[in-house]
């Protein structure tokens, strides 16, 4: 009896030793879930969802998203799937759900457009990548392949020089995925030039400024006379008619912006040297900055040629009259 009670009394005094050893492991070795996860392989594992998963980590419960897609799992239903593996509390830590995306590498259409001009630059004829431009017959849509898949390669080209077309397939070393795809592409292949192009509709006679245009290549074969090729050469330029939006600028679109209008009233400036004198004037011509016009001096009523010199603003040059050198006076014969 007495050693009952005392096994009874060891028990009792074990109890909150053995409570405080079980509360005393640390929270970061109990199995937890986390909120995201990016997967490498078709399958999601136990250890891509949950930290501390121990020997169980590997064993595969879920199919992975598509390759550079994003896809959610719950909580609930990763519970479930982990319990069978003896798993039986998870700490979800309040997540409710886990983003899973499935990595990948991608090609788009101009990795596919660049990797062509890299085969055409200086063959056949061609100039320079840079002065080439692809169009596909097809679009050509960004192409998902596994994350350790090799570099965009050439499997079969052909070129035609005199119609400028190619025939063109591609592959993707070491990718399954590229394998099981369409990868060949029919199109052609033109020069292009860089050329300047209205952003918005520009107005006859209206000046242009830098955030109304923009600089972009264009097929050389659009142009009849050669475009406008940098900002530079159209900036502070009026337009000579109408231009829409993506439309070339050309040259021959394009004219010294006027500063005196047709039957304007504008300042004539007389110049001779030590003076300055301000007439009022009507211009019977527009002008633009350094252009001769004639105007109508209101006052005289004389029509004068003056220089275009500022808004509104015209100068009138006269010149110095040259005095006659001193000659000896001739002594009378």
């Amino acid at each position: 009896m007495i050693r009952i009670a005392m096994l009874l009394a060891a028990l009792v005094i074990s109890a909150p030793t053995l409570a405080q050893q079980l509360a005393a492991i640390e929270p970061a070795e109990r199995p937890t879930l986390k909120g995201a996860a990016t997967i490498m392989s078709e399958l999601v594992r136990i250890g891509d969802l949950v930290d501390n998963a121990g020997s169980v980590a590997d064993v595969a419960i879920f199919r992975a998203p598509d390759l550079g897609h994003t896809g959610s799992v719950s909580a609930a239903s990763v519970i479930e799937a982990v319990r069978p593996h003896h798993i039986i509390s998870l700490d979800t830590r309040g997540i409710g759900e886990v983003t899973v995306t499935r990595a990948s590498r991608a090609f788009t259409a101009k990795d596919f457009e660049a990797r062509l001009l890299r085969a055409l630059a200086g063959q056949h004829g061609l100039g320079d990548a840079k002065d080439l431009g692809v169009t596909f017959d097809h679009g050509v849509r960004t192409l998902q392949v596994e994350p350790a898949a090799g570099e965009l390669a050439i499997a079969r080209f052909q070129y035609d020089a005199q119609t400028r077309r190619f025939d063109v397939t591609f592959e993707v070393p070491g990718s399954a995925v590229a394998r099981r795809l369409p990868m060949r592409f029919i199109g052609s292949v033109a020069e292009t030039v860089e050329a300047v192009i209205p952003l918005r509709p520009l107005a006859q006679n209206e000046t242009i400024k830098a955030s109304d245009i923009t600089v972009e290549r264009r097929p050389k074969s659009e142009f009849a006379g050669a475009p406008a090729a940098s900002i530079e050469d159209v900036l502070g330029f009026a337009a000579k008619r109408p231009l829409r939006p993506g439309q070339t600028i050309r040259a021959a679109d394009l004219q010294k912006p006027e500063l005196v209008g047709r039957n304007d009233m504008v300042m004539m400036l007389f110049e001779v040297p030590g003076i300055l004198l301000t007439i009022r004037g009507k211009a019977l011509e527009a002008g633009a900055l350094g252009d001769t016009i004639n105007v109508l001096n209101v006052e005289s009523k004389r029509t004068i040629q003056a220089t275009v010199s500022g808004p509104g603003q015209v100068t009138v040059t006269r010149a110095t009259p040259r005095l006659a050198a001193n000659q000896p006076r001739k002594q009378n014969q």
